[in-house]
């Protein structure tokens, strides 16, 4: 299977040229923007995004909050494990780089000598923005959008074919849904352990003050108001 998108007529091959030939007619300066965003850049937003997402569902609270945090808590772990189920995949296809079979790419990445299918930048991405859209929908969209932004710089870089690019999509994607069920059954109790936590429920949910008493923690009983004052008396 290392044969695959040989051939200048593969429409495979041919958007590849489209998407790369863009890089040739943009400035060089332009071109440097690409690289960081599509090596680094968009990774570390989905990150940032999975933090922000995070915040806002710990500053709401409410009784779903700990099955929204493991929701959360899935989509890096569902990115992680996409890409170790990319491993054997990509040595079972053994499909070069685009650079190495064909020529008048404008690659601007050196130093990628691993295989090409399928991409991990897309798998992750992906992962990680399905798994954001199962516990934020918002917040997921946004994913999604920064996945698909995504593959599109890995072609542009003229490092990925599309179709490694559509692969690492649907893997992170099936990797993602599939295993959510299992994974939400594990981390969601683990969550609400962490909920009733005195200091680490924190990470869950917003300790507010309402009327100058702090907001019980889930579990735990309030003394009267009034208890402190008969102990005084007695």
């Amino acid at each position: 299977m290392a044969g695959l998108a040989q051939s200048g007529s593969n429409p495979d091959v041919e958007l590849l040229y489209d998407i790369n030939g863009l890089a040739k007619d943009a400035p060089s300066w332009f071109d440097r923007i690409m690289e960081f965003v599509g090596e680094y850049g968009l990774l570390l937003a989905m990150v940032l995004l999975v933090v922000w997402s995070w915040w806002s569902v710990r500053r709401r609270g409410g009784e779903e909050a700990a099955s929204s945090v493991a929701a959360l808590v899935w989509a890096p772990l569902a990115a992680g494990i996409a890409v170790l189920v990319n491993v054997p995949i990509r040595g079972f296809v053994e499909r070069p780089r685009p650079f190495v079979n064909h020529e008048g790419l404008d690659v601007l990445v050196s130093g990628k000598t691993d295989f090409s299918f399928v991409s991990d930048h897309a798998t992750i991405t992906m992962a990680m923005g399905v798994g954001l859209f199962v516990a934020h929908r918002k917040f997921g969209l946004a994913g999604i959008g920064l996945a698909l932004l995504e593959g599109f710089c890995r072609v542009y870089m003229g490092v990925h074919y599309p179709t490694d690019v559509i692969g690492g999509f649907a893997l992170g994607t099936a990797v993602a849904l599939l295993l959510s069920p299992l994974a939400m059954a594990l981390l969601t109790p683990v969550m609400k352990a962490v909920e009733r936590s005195p200091r680490a429920g924190r990470l869950i949910r917003r300790r507010s003050s309402v009327a100058g008493q702090e907001t019980l923690i889930p579990g735990t009983r309030k003394e009267p108001a009034d208890s402190e004052e008969r102990d005084l008396a007695a």
